[in-house]
């Protein structure tokens, strides 16, 4: 099961499409969904999470707190839709694309996915443009 939740004056307009892609890129990478909680909120928001939870007193996109037993795909993502915008206009790309990004790229932390090193920041780019060929 997706959740999606709204801590801020923001609602995805196709949660259905979104949900079914994401449970296809959980399948197609081996793994089998539990739940997953899609929290979106803003700066304020996630930078207290930040502080609280990882001792990071910087502005973020996502925080991701996996709760994976296996393969049975389990979480909370807490996204900053205000940290999105930022970041699309940054990259020079639609908000949209910008925020199916971030959504993807917490669902691929949960199936091993890392980003620490260069060599694994590209391949998580790599799965991340991939999976948004399948959206589109």
């Amino acid at each position: 099961m997706i959740n999606f939740n709204y801590e801020t004056d923001f609602k995805i307009d196709n949660e259905d499409q979104i949900t079914n892609w994401i449970v296809t890129v959980i399948e197609t990478e081996g793994f089998k969904l539990e739940e997953i909680n899609y929290v979106f909120c803003d700066d304020d928001y996630l930078y207290k999470l930040n502080v609280e939870f990882l001792d990071h007193e910087t502005l973020t996109d996502i925080i991701s707190f996996d709760y994976t037993v296996g393969k049975l795909i389990q979480g909370d993502i807490f996204i900053s839709v205000e940290r999105v915008k930022e970041n699309a206009q940054d990259f020079n790309v639609p908000f949209n694309k910008e925020l199916q990004r971030v959504i993807v790229h917490g669902v691929l932390h949960y199936c091993g996915y890392k980003d620490k090193s260069t060599s694994e920041a590209k391949l998580m780019r790599e799965k991340e443009d991939y999976y948004l060929e399948q959206l589109a």
